[in-house]
């Protein structure tokens, strides 16, 4: 079963929307804050924060103050501010340095003086600032110890939020008496802003008790050193009711939601019905990969509960746990080795997923393509599909068949993008 270059242009079109319709300059165009009567200081922070840094500079047109924090290689050209990379998804020396100059640059503010927090997806690996008594060497194991646990993004936030002195609202509360206002692209299900990023300045009600229960139920092993800081008050993070955060607004500008919309909306565009299963799927990549093959399968060999031609999309976040040897890879490619398998053999059936920030996991890949022939594929050409899967290398199986989908950084984050297209077998 050869490939169709038609149908996955058709997908690769819908993926490109989606990515368009978080644009930063369409985002933030309608958000502006008022003019303050004193300074204007803007911190931009996540993987496509140098993107949004430049489009606020550009509507904005006066001279800003701040800083930028970004991901190694998404850097853009500001005019103002100065941008600074660090590393993702484990924090480096570099992203602790950044962090101290982000904290420096909301001190000794007044009340005349507004912060522009520009944040999206990224911030939290890149932002570390371990609390006193802890290290760099302490926040890189506790964000290894949680990319392998296989926890959905809102436990590793708030755990994250409750061994950092930046997360959690603590940055928006560091510019008191200043107002801030949170501009987010939000790459998490639920769009809830206090979880982009760890939520640098937007303060939510978890505790150090519900962290507590997280880790405890889902078995999260962390260095003893870690969990006495979590037990301890001082890892307790502000809640929204504290009047520091009283002036401030927070406004999401892009999200999963908006994007899928109008990525169904071009596909509906091009004569092609489209269906939303929905924005925040959230799970183990290879389940929800099973559970999207099982819907394509029904479709084409039985009409239900969609009637091809469709397009099925679905965002979110899905979860990888690790093994003792991580293999290559991301969540996107995890989720389309499982759906191949799912897919064997069913015809007219091509799928894409991709991380929309243009990277997935551990290679330089947002995602891959797979269809109803990938499998045989990849047994032509001498590889047994399941070495792959017990390796944990699906951006190998990807790339042995050539079916790498790799467009680069894209300058936003709104999370996973899963679009799946069913033609009628005729």
């Amino acid at each position: 079963m050869s490939r169709d270059l038609n149908d996955r242009n058709f997908l690769t079109d819908l993926f490109e929307t989606a990515v368009a319709a978080a644009d930063p300059m369409k985002a933030l165009a309608g958000v502006l804050p008022e003019r303050p009567k004193g300074r204007v200081i803007v911190v931009a922070l996540g993987k496509g924060a140098a993107q949004m840094a430049a489009a606020f500079e550009t509507l904005w047109d006066a001279p800003v103050e701040g800083i930028v924090v970004t991901r190694y290689g998404y850097g853009a050209p500001c005019r103002y501010l100065p941008v600074l990379e660090a590393a993702h998804p484990v924090p480096d020396q570099a992203g602790q340095e950044a962090a101290e100059r982000v904290m420096q640059v909301v001190s000794d503010l007044s009340e005349d003086d507004l912060v522009v927090a520009l944040v999206c997806g990224g911030g939290s690996a890149l932002l570390p600032a371990p609390p006193e008594g802890l290290t760099l060497e302490d926040e890189q194991a506790l964000n290894r110890a949680l990319l392998a646990s296989g926890a959905p993004i809102g436990v590793m936030n708030a755990i994250r939020k409750h061994m950092s002195g930046i997360k959690g609202g603590r940055l928006a509360a560091m510019a008191h008496p200043a107002r801030v206002v949170s501009l987010v692209v939000s790459d998490v299900p639920g769009d809830d802003p206090a979880q982009v990023a760890s939520g640098p300045t937007v303060p939510d009600g978890v505790t150090r008790e519900d962290v507590l229960a997280m880790i405890e139920t889902r078995n999260i092993a962390l260095p003893d050193n870690i969990m006495a800081h979590i037990r301890s008050e001082a890892s307790s993070a502000p809640l929204p009711d504290d009047p520091v955060f009283a002036r401030n607004e927070v406004h999401v500008v892009a999200s999963a939601n908006l994007s899928l919309e109008a990525a169904a909306a071009k596909a509906q565009a091009q004569g092609i019905p489209a269906v939303i299963l929905s924005d925040a799927i959230e799970g183990e990549a290879a389940d929800v990969g099973q559970v999207h093959a099982a819907i394509a399968r029904e479709v084409a060999l039985k009409n239900r509960p969609f009637t091809a031609p469709v397009v099925v999309l679905s965002g979110g976040e899905t979860t990888v746990t690790l093994g003792e040897t991580p293999g290559r890879g991301g969540r996107n490619t995890a989720f389309l080795l499982s759906f191949a398998q799912g897919i064997d053999g069913v015809p007219d059936i091509t799928a894409l997923a991709a991380d929309t920030d243009g990277i997935d996991g551990s290679e330089d890949n947002a995602g891959a393509f797979a269809d109803g022939g990938s499998m045989a594929r990849l047994r032509q050409a001498g590889h047994d599909p399941m070495a792959f899967v017990k390796a944990q290398d699906p951006w190998g199986a990807f790339d042995a068949i050539g079916d790498i989908y790799a467009p680069g950084p894209t300058g936003t984050n709104i999370n996973d993008f899963r679009a799946i297209l069913i033609k009628p077998n005729v």
